[in-house]
């Protein structure tokens, strides 16, 4: 049975009249008649008692028009369901976003998102840019917040570029350098440093510490961010903070700018090949 019959059908059991179905659906009363005969072939049996003025529908008719009824009102949902994702205004958009920028970048834009587009569902999943771009490739997430760092951006990714992401010094409030506007990388050569990656990574400290003509001495390994900012409060050293994370920094820290050595990475949302129109305004969110 196509749908369009049962659409037919449906017209015809509501008017209780081939005539009057026609006419609401642009028919012919002949054609109408073809095609519920046909069907009535196709159901094994009569549907509709042919009475003098008009039809009603048969115990077989009623069975029919009752799972007819469900099926269309299913399809009606399921076009008004699509509409709105087509459109941008339903449905559920999927956002992955490293650590970081889940301190004021991705949440800010989700806020907005959230007042323009009340009707789609947002989710997220956060995660290194590798296993995000494997996640988006894989149709997981519809957007991927990422950046260039450590090992560069993925050739294979549809990318806007959002912002540049300064990276600063977070030192103890009594440090010798804490009351200075900025610090040169220099002056921090025999400091520890408090890292999340393992020793002998490719990291944004180790480059710019090599342009500034010293490697950085090892610290402590900490993977989290509250528990970075606390090692360097009782003084075990310091640590490199993303601009993105700077409003995360507690207040007994001092955040100050590096000078021209300061290291820097490039914040991207990625896209897939055929993004959706709600991805593409939380994009444009992002880059706000």
């Amino acid at each position: 049975m196509e749908t369009s019959d049962l659409r037919l059908f449906d017209e015809v059991a509501r008017e209780g009249s081939f005539t009057a179905a026609a006419e609401l659906l642009g028919y012919t009363q002949s054609s109408v008649s073809r095609r519920i005969a046909a069907l009535e072939r196709a159901a094994g049996g009569p549907l509709f008692e042919r009475l003098a003025r008009g039809v009603r529908l048969t115990p077989a008719g009623v069975a029919l028009h009752r799972h007819a009824a469900a099926v269309l009102e299913r399809l009606g949902r399921a076009g008004e369901e699509l509409a709105a994702i087509h459109g941008g205004s339903g449905g559920t958009l999927r956002v992955g976003a490293f650590a970081t920028a889940n301190v004021s970048l991705v949440p800010q834009a989700m806020k907005e998102f959230a007042r323009l587009r009340p009707g789609v569902e947002l989710r997220l999943v956060e995660g290194l840019t590798g296993r995000l771009m494997e996640r988006l490739q894989a149709g997981a997430i519809d957007v991927a917040v990422i950046s260039d760092y450590p090992s560069g951006l993925p050739a294979a990714a549809e990318t806007v570029l959002l912002r540049e992401d300064r990276l600063f010094v977070a030192l103890p409030s009594g440090h010798r350098l804490a009351a200075r506007d900025s610090v040169d990388l220099r002056d921090l050569a025999e400091e520890s440093w408090i890292e999340a990656a393992p020793r002998g990574q490719p990291t944004l400290l180790a480059a710019a510490c090599a342009r500034a003509g010293f490697t950085p001495r090892g610290g402590l390994r900490v993977a989290e961010w509250a528990g970075k900012f606390g090692f360097v409060a009782a003084g075990l050293g310091v640590t490199l903070v993303p601009e993105l994370a700077a409003g995360a920094v507690p207040a007994d820290l001092v955040l100050r700018p590096l000078s021209d050595l300061a290291p820097s990475r490039k914040v991207y949302a990625a896209l897939p090949e055929v993004p959706l129109p709600a991805a593409l305004t939380f994009v444009g969110l992002l880059g706000q």
